[in-house]
């Protein structure tokens, strides 16, 4: 009996370490693979709510999930923004750096509600997105639509990459 015992906790002990092996794995995956999507959103004045508000649960960090894709006459930067409009939304470039800034709003249909799962931040935010090429600020062009922010930026000089030997 003790050794069944004994053998079912080494069984036990192997399952709950494979088990945080999966988990650590999927968590480094999805940071590295995340990059810096991982947003904070920033809650302003008007936004703090005292401990026990139904607006206290609020996440303060989100994906903001994006691509950066390069043609031989542009860079595309494509930024998913979900719940926003495109007024909510700023755009600069400085450099090889895209910033992106805006700020999502929380939308409540009634204020007598409970919230039973809440994932979605809300609140302002920045992010940076480095450019792979110099680039052409003055030139740049920006949409929205369904969600997705699309931002053409073409390249300085139409400079296409190129190898350069080792020598």
């Amino acid at each position: 009996m003790l050794d069944r015992l004994k053998q079912s906790g080494r069984k036990f002990g192997h399952e709950i370490g494979r088990a945080w092996d999966t988990l650590a794995e999927g968590w480094r995956e999805m940071f590295s693979r995340s990059s810096d999507a991982l947003t904070q959103f920033i809650h302003g004045k008007e936004e703090q709510h005292p401990k026990g508000s139904l607006l206290a649960p609020f996440p303060r960090w989100s994906l903001l999930a994006g691509e950066v894709e390069e043609t031989d006459k542009e860079i595309v930067v494509r930024l998913e923004l979900p719940g926003m409009q495109k007024e909510d939304c700023q755009i600069a470039v400085d450099g090889n750096l895209l910033y992106v800034s805006g700020e999502k709003h929380a939308e409540r249909s009634s204020h007598e509600s409970t919230y039973h799962v809440m994932e979605r931040a809300y609140g302002s935010f920045q992010r940076t997105i480095a450019l792979p090429r110099k680039v052409f600020a003055d030139k740049a062009k920006a949409s929205f639509k369904n969600g997705v922010m699309t931002v053409r930026l073409p390249k300085a000089n139409g400079e296409k990459s190129h190898a350069i030997p080792v020598t």
